[in-house]
């Protein structure tokens, strides 16, 4: 549950899956949004033009009605009375000749002075056919030229109110901006579902290419039901990929294997002829014994690389066997020191908080994975510096802790160094015989005993390495 959680708080903005719902949700808003604006601009336009010939046809008959009133009395009271005739609450009229009020409809002087007073000052202005607020009321404001037969009398304003008609307008226009808003989130919510469950098929893929390890390469098959056609085909594509990289490996293993099976018998056989000729060194001069101990010593150093190739390959095919049983660890540590204090003139200590320790583990296989570790603490730090030992148990843990006063690790190389042939300092490896294997050995045989191991250093003060196994 949690992880679903952090998976909706945790977006990634470079995922397929949000590039192509942020790409339709533009899309539907622009769709959406300009189907919108065009609707309201439409309709806007259908009212003003069907306000437009209202107003154009009171504009044709006014100039027909004052001529049929002027017959009957004054041309001023017949132009009021076709005024008047023609307006109502609704439609307003006036008519003004050089900026002066010829005459109006009456229906004017039923509104407040404000609205006149903004109307009047309309008219001033070059007007065109449309709408007009005024205060809180809407108008639809047209104007043109007044003529009776042949004769201008100036110029007529027609106002009409249609206030009620654009509140049910834009309440429709609200309406419809709010359904277009919740089209778009429901596009957006049914596109981010259906994309969500068409990209399913990749994290499944993604899922099982991510627990793959070296021994399942051979057997991997990559398969996801009710998936695209192209989604199937890169699944059959990564298992091909798969099988190549297993019979790589595969390949890659043996030849390991062979090689260093068949170099360590003769080379072993080389450094006994050495052994023995410089037991007998009094027939040799200083050049040939130096000579002698130079070719042993790199001899012996081949066999032990051969050896950790070898031990290796076998682990990585399965065939490196443990023998795990119960050992006093305490005893354990105190022996493989004892060995190696025989190999190096170094004070190496032992802390303990706890006694007995017991683990459940491979002897021989543990002794050569702390051989492995005290070997490199004395290699990479100053001659005379001691090395020291921790012995501790956290309930069904054991932790074994080699402290040394070295060079330190730099922690951008902290996360390689268990890697097979990665050293750090070269030229220093090359000085001190390693040959970047022995810290994988350890990694190698403690988890194959079901522990793990660590590092923590610091530059100029030294390292710490931790083993960690079930008691």
């Amino acid at each position: 549950m949690n992880q679903t959680k952090k998976k909706w708080i945790y977006l990634d903005p470079f995922s397929l899956q949000l590039r192509i719902t942020v790409g339709i949700a533009t899309f539907s808003a622009l769709i959406l949004g300009s189907f919108a604006a065009w609707t309201r601009w439409k309709m806007q336009q259908f009212l003003i033009d069907s306000y437009k010939q209202n107003i154009e046809q009171i504009t044709q008959r006014l100039p027909h009605d004052i001529q049929i009133y002027s017959e009957m009395m004054q041309p001023e009271t017949g132009l009021q009375k076709a005024i008047d005739n023609l307006g109502n609450t609704k439609i307003l009229l006036w008519v003004k000749s050089d900026n002066k009020i010829l005459v109006k409809s009456i229906t004017l002087d039923l509104l407040s002075d404000s609205i006149v007073t903004q109307l009047m000052s309309l008219s001033n202005m070059q007007i065109k056919a449309q709408i007009y607020k005024v205060n809180q009321s809407y108008f639809v404001l047209s104007s043109g030229s007044l003529q009776v037969q042949g004769k201008l009398l100036g110029k007529l304003f027609v106002a009409q109110d249609i206030t009620r008609e654009q509140t049910v307008f834009m309440a429709m226009v609200q309406s419809l901006n709010i359904a277009s808003i919740s089209a778009i989130i429901l596009t957006i919510a049914i596109m981010t579902f259906y994309i969500r469950r068409s990209l399913q098929p990749l994290r499944q893929l993604n899922q099982m290419t991510s627990v793959i390890s070296i021994k399942d390469l051979g057997q991997a098959q990559l398969y996801v039901d009710n998936a695209p056609s192209e989604v199937k085909e890169l699944a059959q594509t990564l298992t091909m990929l798969l099988s190549r990289l297993w019979q790589s490996w595969e390949q890659e293993r043996e030849f390991v294997s062979n090689v260093s099976h068949e170099l360590r018998t003769p080379l072993t056989i080389v450094h006994g002829y050495l052994q023995s000729v410089l037991r007998r060194q009094n027939n040799l001069t200083e050049t040939q014994q130096e000579a002698l101990e130079t070719a042993a010593s790199e001899t012996e150093r081949t066999i032990r690389l051969l050896q950790d190739l070898l031990d290796l390959a076998r682990a990585d095919s399965g065939y490196l066997h443990f023998q795990m049983k119960s050992y006093v660890l305490n005893d354990l540590i105190e022996e493989v020191v004892m060995m190696a204090q025989k190999y190096s003139d170094r004070l190496i200590t032992i802390e303990s908080t706890s006694y007995p320790i017991e683990i459940k583990a491979d002897y021989s296989r543990l002794k050569q994975a702390l051989l492995n570790l005290i070997d490199n603490a004395i290699k990479y730090s100053d001659a005379g510096t001691p090395v020291s030992i921790k012995l501790n148990q956290i309930y069904d843990k054991a932790i074994i802790q080699v402290f040394d006063r070295g060079y330190g690790i730099p922690l951008q190389y902290q996360t390689r160094i268990f890697e097979r042939f990665y050293r750090v300092d070269e030229s220093r490896s090359q000085t001190t015989g390693g040959s970047g294997l022995g810290l994988s050995i350890v990694k190698t045989l403690v988890e194959a005993m079901g522990g793990s191991v660590s590092v923590q250093s610091k530059l100029g003060e030294g390292s710490v390495f931790t083993i960690t196994l079930p008691t």
